[in-house]
């Protein structure tokens, strides 16, 4: 129920067309610009509309790219980490978003994805106080694969 609020929160406005909802991920796709994702909501309550997604537009030639909003500002000089089991990844960062530094790493980040149970996003906030996101992967797998066949079929009329 979260997810779909979040994601009905992100449409503002647009032409969103619900996929199918895998555990605590879903899978939308949205009409202009054409692009599919699947999402998730950290597991922690208020978290400020956070999200991880991993997206992918037909019209950029880009597949499975990945985008984070953080819960919270952070301070300009803090670094943001992805950390997925054993594996760490660092993303670049604006002050509420964070993406990876290349299509070469979105790959790794989905394939450590695949493999995980969990994933957590962290970082310090503009007051200082550190901070981590945690996400459930159960369900995420297929939420991407879901996203990925969305944006080769066309969307119904």
């Amino acid at each position: 129920m979260m997810l779909l609020a979040l994601a009905l929160a992100l449409a503002q406005g647009g032409a969103r067309q619900p996929i199918g909802i895998f555990e605590s991920w879903g899978a939308f796709r949205d009409v202009e610009p054409a692009r599919c994702y699947a999402i998730a909501a950290p597991v922690q309550r208020n978290r400020s509309n956070a999200f991880a997604s991993i997206a992918t537009w037909p019209g950029k030639q880009v597949h499975n790219q990945l985008h984070i909003r953080l819960s919270r500002q952070r301070t300009p000089r803090a670094r943001v980490t992805l950390a997925i089991g054993e594996r760490r990844f660092q993303l670049k960062a604006g002050d509420r978003d964070a993406w990876s530094p290349d299509a070469r790493t979105d790959q790794a980040i989905v394939g450590a994805i695949r493999a995980g149970r969990s994933m957590s996003v962290e970082s310090i906030a503009a007051n200082g106080a550190p901070f981590a996101d945690v996400y459930a992967l159960a369900g995420a797998a297929t939420a991407i694969d879901a996203a990925g066949v969305g944006c080769v079929r066309p969307s119904a009329p």
